[in-house]
């Protein structure tokens, strides 16, 4: 029994409970982890109709060699015991948010007579008053100077009360970046005060506070104090400068997350967007290979669980772009970490809808800035690859295709990209001969294969190269003549067919045995199979045009006396098209046939032009 069958056995005999599976490679390592309401049913997906999966599952699937499971009580205790398996064996194919990012706290010791501001990366058990989390310890630093130096605190480690009046002031307050407590220059309540409006701003309160010292200028001034106001001023202008530009997200105040998943050509991003009372604080990005659009829900649910679980804060509404899977324990998760009512929900209209767009948008354009053009080239081709168990990844492609007319001019078409680009110097037209009236796609897809690879036989240079990979604008019927003919060669290589749907859109690819591919969740292979789907069907359209303009232009110029066949290319050597002959004169035509064919031919273009001028 092969290990495939072993693993179909063993699901057959799971339970219809909740839990938590572990895939294992060969080597016996952990490579995913995952949740399911009922394991049987979850497990067993990933065992059936493979051709299916997105990109990521099924280079996952081709490395399980076996799995184990965990049953438990509910769903909530499983995708609890997910997060703890996924932080414990760092699975190759799980999303990992890694620890050592942090989110480092702001702690002030409000228990002491002269506070201090200082970065921890945590919230101890004590009676100091924490503001957090922020992105990194470079945030929080930031934050704390720019309030500082806003409201004139001090940056020393100085101990005061004790400390005063024992030592020279230092260069900030020379400089007037700090109120010198450590001189006696404020006392210990207009410090305290100076505290409390730094904690205001960071919290995001700082246009009350810039309010309230505008109100206490204008008074200052009417009652001719023109100093005091002027340093209220200063001090007004310093404050919303620092409330617009510091980026903290505080705990107890951080009103709105909205989290957004954007699938781009080669790699998705997600985005998460803090807002502190109605206003955009910060922004955190994460960037995922391998995925797909359809892998939205899962991987939101994924993120979400992992990154609060390390920034050990959620606000009380929490927007994803996409519903995700297992909202209500997702939801239930968040309560527990945030030890109050959360909300997880995806907007639909109004204010919270404009939030995930713009959320959207900066996805986007953190994947546009990441992504170079020869990146998104290599990037499709290792997709494609993927996507369709090639051993290797592909470096070119020739793609075929069969046009006609009514059955007439039936003719093929082969065009090659490389490295996602088209080759166009070795471009291949065919005039198919074994169809000379009537449409039979599969005999004309035949000749034009066979005359192909029988050219590569040969040994002729300019069918000399072979490509990775084979491409029949068709179905399956068109992609198994293909196989056969390349069979008939001893070519072992891949062939696809290019399935469109009903609306003539890129469907998916079909292999020979029917399997079939879809494409349409990777952008990357979906623009690179539309791409070269289109330029075949494009060379193959203009070439049976140009025969049929070629036909109606030997059919009106063989009604003209004395025009044979050597005449007629004598005379498109010289004029190159019937335009230029119609405007050709007698002299002109004289130089490439005799007098009287060439009055024959100017006569038979001017009457024409009369007869529908008049």
């Amino acid at each position: 029994m092969s290990n495939r069958e072993q693993l179909h056995q063993r699901v057959r005999t799971l339970p219809r409970e909740p839990g938590v599976y572990l895939m294992k490679n060969r080597q016996g390592q952990v490579i995913y982890v995952g949740k399911a309401k009922a394991l049987k049913n979850r497990v067993s997906q990933y065992f059936q109709n493979e051709a299916r999966h997105t990109p990521k599952t099924r280079k996952m699937v081709e490395h399980i060699d076996s799995f184990d499971i965990i049953v438990c009580e509910s769903e909530f205790e499983a995708l609890v015991l997910e997060n703890e398996m996924i932080k414990k064996y760092q699975p190759k194919y799980n999303i990992l948010l890694k620890d050592d990012k942090g989110y480092p706290f702001i702690r002030v010791s409000t228990d002491r007579p002269y506070p201090e501001f200082t970065v921890v990366g945590r919230r101890g058990k004590d009676t100091a008053r924490y503001l957090g989390p922020y992105a990194g310890r470079g945030a929080a630093t930031q934050a704390i100077d720019t309030v500082s130096r806003a409201l004139g605190l001090r940056t020393c480690r100085r101990v005061l009360p004790r400390d005063i009046g024992k030592a020279r002031p230092c260069l900030n307050a020379q400089l007037g970046r700090c109120c010198a407590p450590c001189a006696g220059a404020v006392s210990q309540e207009e410090y305290a005060q100076r505290v409390a409006q730094a904690i205001d701003v960071l919290e995001g309160n700082y246009q009350q506070l810039a309010a309230q010292l505008e109100q206490q200028m204008m008074q200052a001034a009417e009652e001719e104090r023109f100093e005091q106001a002027a340093q209220l001023r200063d001090r007004m202008r310093a404050i919303t400068r620092a409330g617009q530009h510091q980026m903290v997200v505080a705990s107890g105040f951080s009103d709105t997350d909205v989290i957004a998943f954007v699938q781009g050509e080669t790699r998705g991003c997600i985005v998460t967007l803090h807002y502190i009372a109605g206003n955009f604080h910060d922004k955190e990005y994460t960037m995922l290979d391998g995925t797909s659009s359809e892998d939205g829900a899962e991987l939101l649910g994924s993120y979400i669980k992992q990154y609060y679980a390390l920034r050990g804060v959620v606000p009380p509404l929490v927007l994803v772009s996409e519903e995700i899977e297992d909202a209500a324990a997702v939801e239930a998760f968040l309560r527990s970490v945030a030890g109050r009512a959360v909300s997880l929900t995806v907007p639909q209209r109004g204010r919270r809808r404009e939030l995930m767009q713009m959320a959207r948008k900066n996805a986007q354009e953190e994947i546009v800035r990441i992504e170079t053009s020869a990146e998104r080239h290599q990037k499709s081709l290792e997709l494609f690859g993927s996507m369709m168990g090639l051993a290797e990844t592909p470096v070119s492609f020739e793609a075929y295709d069969i046009s006609n007319l009514a059955g007439t001019n039936t003719v093929g078409s082969m065009v090659v990209f490389e490295d996602g680009k088209p080759k166009r110097s070795r471009y291949r037209r065919f005039r198919i001969a074994s169809v000379a009236s009537g449409q039979d796609d599969y005999r004309a897809m035949e000749e034009m294969l066979t005359r192909r690879m029988q050219r590569w036989k040969d040994g002729d240079e300019k069918f000399s190269a072979l490509p990775s990979v084979f491409l029949i604008d068709g179905g399956l019927g068109h992609v198994r003549v293909a196989s056969q003919v390349l069979e008939r060669f001893g070519c072992g290589l891949p062939v696809f067919g290019m399935v469109k749907d009903d609306h003539h859109r890129t469907r998916g690819l079909v292999a020979p045995d029917g399997r079939e591919f879809s494409i349409s969740a990777t952008p990357a292979v979906f623009a690179l199979v539309g791409r070269i789907q289109e330029e075949v069907h494009r060379f193959a359209i203009t070439y049976q045009r140009q025969l049929r303009g070629s036909d109606a232009v030997r059919s009106e110029l063989s009604r003209i006396p004395g025009v044979g066949e050597k005449r007629r290319a004598a005379l498109f050597r010289k004029f190159h098209s019937v335009g230029r002959m119609r405007a050709a004169t007698v002299e002109e035509l004289e130089a490439v046939v005799p007098r009287a064919v060439a009055q024959a031919v100017y006569a038979h273009f001017h009457s024409a032009q009369e007869e529908n001028e008049s």
